[in-house]
């Protein structure tokens, strides 16, 4: 089956085929349309891999953040990752980027839903382990640069490791759900939570 990117390709090549020579040599290039995602889907389970469909699993080399198109294999120490009903996940560069995709799921994987999700997890800064998102404790603030060279909201396994990462790096604890909206736009690259 197609993906989107194989179709897209295809019709933009098949576009330049049927007119090539008939087009101006020099193009304004054509935005593509707002729908059109040019980022991986979710990783499909493996049965082979010998963990339960909703157990956190190593991110593959391959895959690509669905908010902001990075491979999240490159910066481990900073990765995210949801997982699905259905097994298939989905893999971050950082808890910040997880946490936008929370509030509109459908926006950067169609056809799935937050209700569909039955896993989340983020790397521990401290340890390097996946820890669940909704346990994790994440520092707002701190000098702690992650792959976008921003401030990517570092997880923590707990309160009291948060607090000494605070007092090292800076910044003020907070628990999954004390980070809103409000706070995730304002961190968003370009200060919006779409891309």
């Amino acid at each position: 089956m197609p993906t989107r990117r194989t179709a897209l390709t295809a019709m933009l090549l098949g576009a330049a085929c049927l007119g090539g020579s008939q087009l101006p040599r020099r193009q304004a290039p054509q935005a593509l349309p707002d729908d059109v995602c040019v980022v991986a889907p979710p990783t499909p389970y493996d049965p082979a891999s010998g963990l339960p469909p909703n157990a956190a699993r190593e991110v593959p080399l391959d895959a690509r953040c669905p908010v902001c198109g990075m491979y999240p294999a490159r910066s481990r120490a900073w990765a995210a990752q949801v997982i699905f009903a259905d097994g298939d996940a989905q893999f971050f560069d950082s808890p910040l980027s997880l946490l936008l995709y929370l509030g509109n799921v459908a926006h950067y994987t169609r056809g799935r839903s937050a209700d569909a999700i039955v896993a989340r997890y983020v790397t521990d800064a401290a340890t390097r382990q996946w820890i669940t998102a909704e346990q994790a404790f994440y520092v707002h603030g701190s000098d702690a640069k992650g792959p976008m060279r921003a401030g990517n909201l570092p997880a923590l396994a707990s309160a009291d490791a948060a607090q000494q990462f605070a007092r090292q790096h800076g910044g003020r604890v907070l628990a999954f759900g004390e980070i809103d909206a409000a706070l995730l736009r304002s961190l968003a690259p370009g200060g919006h939570s779409a891309h």
